[in-house]
């Protein structure tokens, strides 16, 4: 591990502490003073030790020649343009990297899958395997395969090989994963005269896929009864869709105007919640870090356990926003028009002990935003 690497873990390590002491400030008067102490003795570590490190990194020239920028990139290119299905894990399946062809095999976008477990894409029954052998292949025990199936083509096995690339520089164990469709021995023979393999129903997943295309019929509906050049009133008829059944809490922003607006803001109903949402539709979304991410990148963001309090900012006294709702999930997309750009930021919470989005949720909720930027952009006859 290089002495820039080093620096870039305790660096982030110490932005997470950090983020932690400030969503306390949502804590009462009296139980601030442990969290008071915690803070001086952040800073005390920022003065004497972080920026001391940063000053003499700062000053070393930068690393590698323009020949090797080159071949970086060319290495890149390959990366991406090669016909196989090929993905970049840590020991956790954490994707880092994916190309083209994986992508079209998977059905889930690069920027959608980098920092989510490619585990996650696949089969319940095949995630615990796919993790082990991962982790295995990272420990330096050698390359491996095993069949495993896509959570969208379940009765398509596929062969996925592992193997154990070192990288310069990077501190962290890198697995290079293959994905090759077609089937096995095994899938032979466990599968039907007709080819197909012979799983029992899984009636949790056929009711959750139910219910999810329940959701996205509503929406259509909602947003074909929108009138044409109204894209607030198309906002607030998806937010109303969304609301409850879906989600908790539903932000909508405008970015596309300038400045960006909130548009609006559904939370739970009842007296005690009315002054979050009254602070959260006063809120600036440029004050949102994780909006503000989602609106110049175009890729959404899921979080099961959100642990960046401050993503959606903080309130008009300091408080996080994440940490008084008390989100146990979310779920940012962008609102995309055909040219590329962003028409607005969807926000979705939930909170408590409800089920957190799940990838499939995630991949409805990105089909229901591209079919709301089209009714946004509709104009009257």
């Amino acid at each position: 591990m290089t002495q820039t690497d080093e620096f870039g873990e305790d660096l982030g390590d110490f932005v997470r502490r950090v983020a932690e002491l400030r969503s306390a400030r949502a804590l009462p008067p009296g139980e601030q003073q442990g969290v008071l102490d915690a803070a001086l003795f952040e800073l005390q570590h920022a003065a004497e030790s972080l920026w001391p490190r940063y000053e003499r990194l700062a000053a070393r020239a930068p690393d590698g020649t323009s020949a090797d920028r080159q071949e970086r990139q060319l290495l890149r290119t390959l990366f991406q343009r090669l016909p196989l299905p090929v993905a970049l894990v840590d020991r956790d399946t954490v994707v880092r990297r994916m190309n083209f062809a994986a992508t079209g095999l998977t059905g889930v976008r690069a920027g959608y899958a980098t920092g989510r477990p490619l585990a996650g894409l696949l089969a319940p029954g095949d995630r615990g395997p796919l993790r082990t052998q991962a982790a295995a292949t990272a420990r330096g025990e050698g390359a491996r395969s095993l069949t495993v199936r896509l959570q969208q083509r379940p009765h398509e096995p596929v062969r996925a090989s592992l193997v154990a690339l070192p990288l310069p520089g990077e501190p962290q164990p890198t697995v290079l994963v293959v994905l090759q469709p077609g089937v096995s021995g095994t899938a032979v023979a466990a599968a039907g005269a007709d080819g197909r393999r012979l799983l029992p129903p899984d009636l949790a997943e056929a009711t959750q896929r139910a219910g999810t295309m329940d959701l996205v019929d509503a929406m259509a509906c909602a947003l074909l009864t929108c009138p044409p050049g109204a894209p607030d009133a198309v906002l607030r008829a998806a937010a109303d869709v969304l609301h409850g059944r879906f989600a908790d809490w539903v932000v909508a922003d405008m970015a596309g105007a300038r400045p960006p607006r909130r548009a609006v803001v559904l939370g739970p109903v009842g007296e005690a919640y009315a002054p979050l949402v009254k602070a959260v539709a006063e809120q600036d979304p440029e004050a949102c870090p994780l909006v503000v991410e989602v609106a110049r990148g175009g890729s959404a963001s899921l979080q099961a356990r959100p642990e960046d309090g401050l993503a959606l900012g903080e309130d008009a006294s300091g408080a996080s926003i994440l940490v008084r709702a008390g989100a146990s999930s979310l779920l940012c997309v962008p609102l995309v028009r055909e040219d590329g750009g962003v028409l607005g930021v969807l926000t979705l919470l939930r909170t408590g002990a409800r089920r957190a989005f799940s990838m499939a949720e995630g991949q409805a909720a990105d089909v229901m935003s591209r079919h709301i930027a089209l009714a946004m952009r509709r104009r009257p006859a």
